[in-house]
């Protein structure tokens, strides 16, 4: 089954609203925000430029199993760096395929330059989800004769 949708498409459903973080903040404060937003990543940015994504899984892999404390942790020092970033016009695919093969959970949308939003594996499922229960509702109906075309 093709799946049609852009980022654009995403954002337009789930908004932009986008937290960030820097490499000079400590890790404590980053997860901090992530606690009190409830997400589970972070875009970091420096001089207004997406450099980075830190995630849950960066913090239990990078600092909890490294013995490092996230008092003193710098959020640079285990950002994944570089981010992987998508424009809002790229396909729900392209996103899919980058996350599979990068194994990553979260895409920064950037357009010419400017953070957009923040596409997450769980945004992908929902619109597949989405598309095939709309392709299972025409179908249906096209079986039953409803079908308009």
């Amino acid at each position: 089954m093709e799946i049609h949708g852009t980022v654009q498409d995403i954002l337009q459903n789930k908004g932009t609203e986008v937290w960030t973080t820097t490499p000079q903040s400590t890790v404590y404060e980053a997860i901090g925000l992530m606690v009190e937003k409830d997400i589970g990543a972070l875009v970091a940015v420096e001089d207004g430029q997406v450099i980075g994504v830190l995630s849950e899984r960066d913090y239990s892999r990078k600092v909890v199993l490294h013995g490092l404390t996230s008092r003193e942790t710098l959020v640079g020092e285990i950002l994944a760096r570089p981010a992987i970033i998508v424009q809002s016009s790229d396909s729900i695919e392209k996103c899919m395929q980058l996350m599979t093969s990068h194994r990553i959970r979260h895409l920064p949308v950037v357009d010419g330059g400017c953070l957009l939003g923040l596409v997450s594996i769980g945004d992908l499922v929902s619109w597949v989800m989405h598309s095939q229960r709309h392709t299972i509702l025409q179908l249906q109906g096209y079986i039953s004769g409803e079908y308009p075309g």
